[in-house]
């Protein structure tokens, strides 16, 4: 059986490493290489670099809804999809002949989109998973084949959620394929009455508003930890912030204010109580702790400021 798996991300590594070792993976299509950093140096998405040392020929259109010929040709039995990045158009997704299917971050249909795993922790969400889906023209709109759900903890940020999820999808894929192969898997109508969605992060989104309430803002802190980060301004400065934790006092302060300093952060006001920070960067310098940070200020001088 012939797979072509399109995917571009580092979540999408551990499900294509998977399907190597169980499976013929006879093409890759991933996002072209982009240029990154001061020198704009290309850098390859981490799923080619996979493909590469596989030795499976890779495919990387800028626009796949004119360029696929080249992928049809490999003549694949079925093509598995993951964070590829593009709209995939009906002449491929009608071709194989036991489908598409893709695996997806969230339990479907809730957080359709290209960033559920932000999402689910942003919104608030005490659960998650991984959904494998038949695609359809419409985003994360296929039919359900299986499901499998994590708890979100409160330890949890993006970065341990999303490696978390990105196992479960390997063993979810690899547990399901064979039912899709001699068909007797699950198809399963998703209900519309039950949507949400999980766009992706835009820039305004990164910022945090104090004006929220503590578990509002710990959620959003955490929710994107590591990457894209939450960020605020104190003295006129960006400062990025990893890492939180709700604190138990109530000020009768801005939200922003700086009110408390502890050993380990700094008592931020919100809406309804406090948010300790204890892990920034600052602007122009690396990430550290918060304790850290304190050791080269007054801490005096803190107090009153706000996070803007």
């Amino acid at each position: 059986m012939k797979i072509v798996f399109m995917g571009t991300p580092e979540f999408a590594v551990p499900i294509l490493e998977g399907l190597i070792e169980s499976y013929d993976v006879v093409g890759v299509v991933t996002q072209p290489d982009k240029k990154v950093g001061r020198k704009q140096e290309l850098v390859q998405p981490p799923i080619k670099k996979v493909a590469l040392e596989h030795g499976i020929k890779v495919f990387q259109p800028e626009k796949i809804r004119k360029d696929y010929e080249d992928i049809l040709a490999t003549n694949p039995d079925i093509i598995i999809t993951c964070a590829y990045g593009q709209i995939i158009p009906k002449v491929i997704l009608d071709y194989p002949r036991l489908g598409c299917i893709n695996v997806h971050g969230s339990l479907l249909p809730k957080l359709r989109g290209g960033a559920p795993i932000h999402h689910a922790i942003l919104d608030g969400y005490d659960k998650t998973g991984i959904t494998i889906m038949y695609m359809d023209v419409k985003m994360d709109n296929g039919d359900i084949i299986s499901t499998s759900e994590t708890k979100i903890e409160d330890t949890d940020n993006l970065e341990s959620l999303h490696d978390r999820l990105s196992i479960m999808g390997k063993e979810l894929l690899l547990k399901t394929l064979p039912s899709i192969i001699n068909g007797t898997n699950n198809r399963i109508k998703q209900n519309e009455d039950e949507v949400t969605f999980g766009y992706n992060i835009t820039r305004e989104e990164e910022h945090i508003d104090f004006n929220r309430t503590s578990r509002e803002v710990f959620n959003h802190i955490r929710g994107l930890s590591p990457f894209p980060s939450a960020y605020a301004v104190l003295d006129d400065l960006e400062v990025k912030i990893y890492d939180s934790y709700i604190g138990n006092k109530k000020y009768a302060a801005t939200p922003g204010e700086i009110c408390s300093i502890y050993n380990d952060g700094l008592g931020v006001c919100t809406r309804d109580g406090e948010i300790v920070i204890t892990s920034i960067k600052i602007s122009g310098k690396k990430r550290m702790l918060v304790k850290d940070y304190l050791n080269g200020v007054k801490k005096d001088d803190l107090i009153g400021k706000v996070f803007k």
